[in-house]
């Protein structure tokens, strides 16, 4: 009897352990029986979380759901907006967005465990129907309510694109997920716009071109302004060089008056000091170059200072000598 015992025991904690079974504060938990709902467990319930007994597999299977939140991201994918002026298309702008969804309820887990299955599947489900929203929702948009530097303006038409994404549509992306797979859509959100790297490369090529063109600008706006003050300068100083000019015309002239008055009252004074003076002057400019020979006849007036010093008395004329003349000869013939 006791071996029967032990080799039951073995069994029965097999059996106890596939009976059994608990449901946590973070999950639902659906009960089958041979495929079919029996119950569902909300964890979120204090009365429905905790050990519960079930019928061994596989007359009665559990399948565990996480009643969290949850989040996954769209793949980026480049869209094109609307250019309102031309109305045509506009830039194509590569967006970033997410998704925020969760299992609506005990009555939604019904639903999903039979139309959708796993959150892998509840993703791809979502993430076509939203994609398909957001092409058509930015199509609408111009690329300044997108990409801009009023924050405000960008921030409206972001809120603008959120809601048309929950509640527009027939049905609205949050009725037709509930209704038909038990997901509640919380959240829709852009994360990122961006433009394309060939439209960067056109946008960085046109900043480059503007910051040149500034450039240039700044460079004409610094020559022209240093061809101004270079003239300006110029014309300073050729003003102030007449003016020195003319005022040495003035001072030359008031000097060469002054020495006029000068000699003027000196020959008054004394006429032969005088010319005493003035033909020494005249001895200098004309000896004192560095000449070592000069031919000059002394019967000038010019050199009667070496022969007749001041204070001497002056010598008589020496008469000049008599030519000797002779007679012609007479005439030959009848000459």
């Amino acid at each position: 009897m006791s071996w029967r015992w032990i080799l039951l025991l073995p069994v029965l904690l097999w059996l106890g352990y596939l009976s059994l079974y608990t449901v946590d504060a973070t999950e639902y938990v659906y009960l089958t029986q041979f495929g079919r709902r029996v119950a569902i467990f909300d964890g979120g319930d204090p009365a429905q979380a905790g050990l519960h007994f079930k019928l061994p597999w596989p007359i009665q299977a559990v399948q565990r759901l996480d009643r969290r939140l949850q989040t996954f991201d769209l793949p980026g994918a480049e869209l094109l907006t609307r250019d309102p002026r031309a109305g045509t298309i506009d830039k194509t702008l590569t967006i970033d967005a997410y998704v925020c969804w969760r299992i609506d309820g005990s009555e939604g887990a019904d639903r999903f465990v039979r139309a959708v299955g796993t959150l892998e599947s509840a993703q791809l489900i979502l993430g076509q129907r939203v994609a398909s929203d957001l092409r058509a929702a930015i199509a609408e948009l111009e690329l300044d309510d997108l990409i801009n530097a009023d924050s405000a303006r960008v921030d409206r038409q972001r809120e603008a694109v959120r809601q048309r994404l929950l509640e527009q549509g027939n049905p609205s992306l949050r009725k037709a997920a509930r209704e038909n797979y038990g997901i509640e859509v919380v959240d829709i959100r852009l994360r990122r716009a961006n433009h394309t790297g060939v439209v960067r490369e056109a946008i960085f090529e046109r900043i480059r071109s503007e910051r040149a063109k500034k450039a240039a600008e700044y460079r004409s706006e610094g020559e022209r302004l240093a061809a101004e003050i270079r003239s300006q300068a110029e014309r300073e100083v050729a003003e102030m060089k007449a003016e020195a000019e003319a005022k040495a015309i003035q001072l030359r002239g008031e000097a060469d008056a002054e020495a006029d008055r000068i000699r003027n009252e000196a020959q008054r004074a004394d006429p032969r000091f005088y010319a005493f003076l003035k033909k020494l002057e005249d001895y200098q400019r004309i000896l004192g170059d560095g000449k070592t020979m000069l031919l000059l006849s002394t019967h000038r007036e010019l050199f009667d200072l070496l022969f007749e010093p001041p204070g001497s008395e002056p010598k008589k004329p020496t008469p000049p000598r008599p030519v000797a003349t002779q007679p012609e000869p007479p005439l030959r013939g009848g000459q």
